[in-house]
Parts: C-alpha cells; sequence; structure tokens
C-alpha cells in the first residue's frame, strides 16, 4: 500500500508530519510506501533527524508550493498548480499512491479531490466523514458530512447516509450499520424542511435507518452512522473536542485543590489514562473524503505525529477495502430504486 502524504499542510508541517511518516514506516507492514510531498530541501531536513528512519519506505516528492490554512479553498487549488495538495491527488490519479493523507485545508483537499480525480457515478456531493468516540469501546460512531458542505438539500443527504453506511461496513467492519438522521427530536415531523424531505428519502434507501436522532443520542453507542448537513456537523465535531478538553481541564483543576484529592488521582491514574485514551480524537485516524474516485483522509490541523500514524492507517484501510467501488454500487442501487419508485 502507498501513502502520499502532504508532507506540508498543518500547524506543525513539516515537523509532525515527517515524524508519522517515519513512524509508520517502522511499524505498518502493510505499507510500502510513504510519499511525503513538499519542500524537498525542508523535508528532508525533517528526515535528517530520525536516523533510525527506514528510507527505503520514504520517498520524498517534491511540491513547490502549499496552501496556507486561512488561503481560500478554491482559489488557491487552481492557482497553485505545484502545491503539495494537488501533487498529492496527482499521485493517486495516475495510480502511483493508493490514497492521500493531510492535515492542511481541508476545503482545499475537498476542491482539490472533485477538481483533480472527480466524483464517484452518480454522486452529487463528497463529504467528510468522521469517526468519533461512544460509550460502546468498539462501536465508534461515523457522523457525516462534517465541513465539506455547509448549505445541503434532502438527496445529498440521503447520498450521505448510503455513503457513510457503506464505509462503516467496508471499513469499520459494522455488519448491519444502524443509521440516524440528526435533527431536534426524534418523531418523524421534527426538523426543518430539509431534514423532513431527508428522512422520507433516507427511508427509501436500502440502509438500516433507524430515523431521528438527537444530539444526546450521538455518543450512546446505538447509531452507528449519523446523518446532517456540513454546517451542523462541523459544529457538533468543534463543540465535541472543545467539551473533551475542557472536561479534561476541570478535573484536572479540582484534583490538585487539596491534597487528599491529588492522593485520590494518583489511586485513579489508570483509569484516567484509560478515559483520556477513549476520548482522544487522534487515534480514529482523521476523516475520510467520502464520494470521490480514491482513498483521500482529511485530519486535524492541529495533528500530531500519532494523528499522522493513525491517518495513514485510515488511509490503508479505506483503499484496501475498494471503499469507491463499493459506494459506486450503492448509489447506483438507490438512484435505480428512485427511478422504480
Amino acid at each position: 500500500m502507498r501513502i502520499a502524504l502532504d508532507a506540508m499542510g498543518g500547524d506543525h508541517a513539516p515537523h509532525e508530519i515527517v515524524h508519522g511518516a517515519v513512524e509508520a514506516a517502522l511499524r505498518l507492514k502493510e505499507v510500502s510506501n510513504i510519499l511525503l510531498v513538499g519542500d524537498e530541501s525542508a523535508v528532508r531536513a525533517e528526515l535528517a533527524k530520525y536516523p533510525k528512519a527506514d528510507l527505503n519506505r520514504l520517498t520524498v516528492v517534491h511540491a513547490p508550493e502549499s496552501i496556507a490554512m486561512d488561503d481560500s479553498p478554491a482559489t488557491a487549488v487552481r492557482k497553485k498548480k505545484l502545491c503539495s495538495i494537488n501533487v498529492c491527488m496527482d499521485l493517486v490519479k495516475r495510480g502511483e499512491a493508493d490514497a492521500m493523507v493531510s492535515a492542511g485545508n481541508s476545503g482545499a483537499v475537498a476542491a482539490a479531490a472533485v477538481f483533480g480525480l472527480g466524483r464517484i457515478p452518480g454522486v452529487l456531493r463528497p463529504a467528510i466523514a468522521t469517526v468519533l468516540p461512544t460509550r460502546q469501546p468498539h462501536r465508534p460512531l461515523l457522523l457525516l458530512d462534517a465541513g465539506a458542505n455547509t448549505d445541503c438539500d434532502e438527496t445529498w443527504l440521503a447520498q450521505f447516509a448510503v455513503m457513510g453506511s457503506a464505509y462503516s461496513t467496508a471499513v469499520l467492519k459494522r455488519a448491519e450499520p444502524v443509521v440516524g438522521l440528526l435533527s431536534i427530536g426524534t418523531e418523524d415531523c421534527k426538523g426543518n424542511e430539509m431534514t423532513k424531505k431527508a428522512f422520507s428519502l433516507i427511508q427509501k434507501t436500502d440502509v438500516n435507518f433507524r430515523g431521528n436522532v438527537e444530539g444526546h443520542d450521538l455518543f450512546l453507542g446505538k447509531t452507528d452512522v449519523v446523518v446532517c448537513d456540513g454546517f451542523v456537523g462541523n459544529v457538533v465535531l468543534k463543540t465535541t473536542e472543545s467539551v473533551a478538553h475542557a472536561v479534561g481541564y476541570w478535573m484536572k483543576k479540582e484534583f490538585f485543590r487539596h491534597p487528599v484529592r491529588m492522593f485520590g488521582a494518583l489511586l485513579l491514574k489508570g483509569a484516567l489514562e484509560t478515559l483520556k485514551h477513549r476520548m482522544d480524537p487522534e487515534i480514529y485516524g482523521g476523516a475520510p473524503l467520502l464520494g470521490v474516485p480514491g482513498a483521500v483522509i482529511i485530519t486535524h490541523g492541529s495533528s500530531t505525529y500519532r494523528a499522522i500514524y493513525h491517518a495513514i492507517i485510515a488511509g490503508a484501510a479505506a483503499a484496501s477495502n475498494n471503499l469507491a467501488e463499493v459506494i459506486e454500487r450503492r448509489i447506483a442501487a438507490m438512484d435505480a430504486g428512485s427511478v422504480a419508485s
């Protein structure tokens, strides 16, 4: 498996990106080559810091330009033809990489994927799908769209349900994933006009649809895929991350307010470490962009080397499961069903 890695994307590039690639090359036997795409001199300078790096599985591909986090996504992708994101996407298109990973400008990654790879036949809009932990340790939640499409219509949401179900089955190994539509009440009549129409359309697909779910249902572990528009999904994602950090801060502050509590914290150290690991978004490997004919993984801009390492795992998993072909079949079946009805 060959992974094109955007070495210049993210708040901590290229240091954390290269570090993550070095770890992956040493530990992931299923990954035969990691193509580090970016400014060659900067990338090689970082590689030189790791004398034990497996250079036989790390290839530097020069890209003289990069896209900043505050650049206009579509404009930057069009103007900076040789930016690291575009070069990564071109490697996937030419079949020289099986997947690409970037911690850079997520809008630019989505735009470059659509411009460079196109869309899977029948797919109206690609969606960013993010994996979140739930109360059930082995049943994570897939939330989409997480930011690619801030304004959606009901047909897009129905397709998101089908694509999310396909990913949950192919990559997360859920035999019959349960799909829910995020709304303000579980009753069929609740929601805005778009979600009400989407409810009806999703019912006609082949997904295992449980109906509407509310915000407090997300982490119960009873739903495998939750569908919403990109505006709502991005707010949910960032609010969840913020709450997780706030809880950690509050707990630490309270434990240090009294010596007895500090002693209690020492006794609970193992449980607290487990809880921290369960809430750590970096272990879920970034968010796949579903709906394009290639494995594209978008990870957080503040990603550390651990997040990059797990994103490479996610990219390899998406590519090895022929996800694009699975989605194409499911979307075609959905379209055939709508014509028949």
